[in-house]
């Protein structure tokens, strides 16, 4: 199926020749980084996480989110998910990769990688995080492969496959639960230490990762003849109207507890995040932005004459992609480390290198996606014309 990849239009290559470019202007920043160290990022000693473990665990979320579409399709027979369930598969298998290579460009020497595989250690939980993102993405690539496969072949996918899809259920639950994991144990970080962090990590990513494929579902039919269906498209409004719901009210939950205890190692961190700490009030913006965004998102997907418009509905999705993008990128891993266990104040902002090597492991997946999307869209295009 691959010899579709190299047949498309003036616009199609126009696209992967820009991805391409982008890639290559971040591969040269990156040769900086690795000959030079982190010191070109905003990171610091205070502050030893920044933007790539950010968008690293926001695609997390997007990759877990893809179950929400396996779920009902493979579990309960819900027809309406035929047409885009390979969609959701395939967004996984791109997202699983940008997450991969974030944290490859997040090491000093990515030779390091090995050592969780040569020296495995069971009390390491980011061995279990290498081990369900490797996995998740094997399932999903040999997953969806097959059944596009016997798609256009049109026969039956090989029995084996089902198995496979039972497998990647808790896989989906796992990559997102261990990445919650790697955080909240760490004692010494009290906006992460709490027992609901695992189940606010899944509440947005069921939000972000339908709310991005819906998205897709709109690119696709503007310049595909593949129609995703609308059916579709609204029962995957209503999985991110109730995930996003939840998701609020996991953070509110938590604003409760820091203000009600007035625990300061806890209280700190969203006070420097909602209005500030000590005159630092570089999030405070952001932080507002993303609640405002993900609320009314949410009251606009609550009501059914918002929900259902065929128009308004990316535009509410797309909100309700910045909005979690920014609350779990940028305000999850600045609201951790700073301020600092001793209360030092060292606010982070992202360089240009950074931003570049960022957005060329963003080009990366988009390659990734544009290619999968195009051997899914072509064969669905066989199959029914």
């Amino acid at each position: 199926m691959l010899e579709i990849a190299i047949k498309g239009s003036k616009n199609y290559w126009i696209w992967i020749v820009f991805l391409l470019a982008v890639i290559g202007a971040g591969a040269i920043v990156y040769i900086d980084q690795f000959r030079n160290g982190l010191m070109i990022t905003g990171m610091s000693r205070d502050v030893s996480w920044g933007f790539y473990i950010a968008n690293f665990t926001y695609l997390v979320g997007v990759a877990a989110g893809g179950v929400m579409v396996v779920i009902p399709f493979y579990l309960h027979d819900y027809e309406k998910f035929h047409r885009i369930t390979i969609l959701g598969e395939f967004l996984a298998v791109a997202a699983l990769i940008m997450c991969l290579l974030f944290i490859v460009v997040d090491l000093g020497q990515p030779t390091r990688l090995l050592n969780m595989f040569l020296y495995p250690s069971p009390k390491s939980v980011l061995f279990y995080d290498a081990l369900v993102l490797n996995g998740y993405l094997f399932l999903n690539i040999i997953v969806g492969w097959k059944v596009l496969e016997a798609e256009r072949n049109q026969v039956e996918p090989v029995w084996w496959t089902k198995p496979l899809v039972l497998i990647s259920i808790p896989f989906a639950i796992g990559i997102h639960t261990v990445t919650a994991y790697l955080y909240c144990g760490m004692p010494g970080r009290g906006f992460w230490l709490t027992a609901i962090l695992a189940p606010r990590f899944l509440a947005s990513a069921f939000a972000a990762g339908p709310a991005v494929l819906i998205i897709l579902c709109y690119i696709i039919k503007k310049f595909t003849k593949f129609d995703p269906g609308w059916e579709a498209m609204q029962t995957l409004s209503k999985i991110v109207c109730y995930a996003i719901i939840a998701n609020l009210f996991f953070f509110l939950c938590e604003v409760f507890v820091v203000y009600y205890s007035n625990i300061p190692g806890h209280k700190a961190h969203i006070q420097y995040l909602l209005f500030g700490y000590h005159g630092y009030t570089a999030l405070v913006p952001w932080m507002w932005t993303s609640l405002l965004l993900m609320g009314t998102g949410a009251i606009l997907l609550v009501i059914p004459k918002f929900r259902s418009n065929y128009k308004l509905l990316p535009y509410i999705c797309a909100m309700i992609v910045f909005g979690t993008w920014i609350d779990k990128g940028l305000g999850m891993i600045s609201g951790g480390f700073v301020p600092s266990p001793l209360h030092h104040v060292t606010e982070y902002a992202p360089t240009i290198p950074e931003t570049m090597i960022t957005l060329a492991v963003y080009a990366t997946g988009l390659l990734v996606l544009t290619i999968l999307y195009k051997l899914a869209t072509q064969v669905k295009e066989e199959v029914n014309g």
